[in-house]
């Protein structure tokens, strides 16, 4: 198990672009990724539940990733959130 420490960074907060970002990146990998905030802890591959975080601007959040590629998808999922949620393609 790999636990990784974010902050939500860009001013909007996880809305339905960011979480759609989250989704995609989540289904990319074998393991099991979570989100928790305080006691509450989602699995990253649902849009709904994501959106259901309340995660605004300033927002600590852990990354929590169990499985065979759990570094690979604890280091995508926290470039994701240092980025701002920003794309660079």
């Amino acid at each position: 198990m790999v636990v990784r420490n974010v902050v939500v960074l860009n001013r909007a907060g996880i809305h339905a672009r960011p979480a759609t970002m989250i989704v995609d990146t989540a289904n990319r990998f074998k393991s099991k990724i979570f989100l928790k905030k305080d006691d509450l802890q989602i699995n990253a591959r649902s849009i709904m539940i994501i959106l259901t975080l309340g995660a605004t601007y300033k927002t600590p959040l852990q990354i929590i990733t169990e499985g065979e590629d759990e570094e690979a998808a604890a280091d995508a999922m926290t470039a994701l959130f240092d980025s701002k949620f920003e794309t660079h393609e």
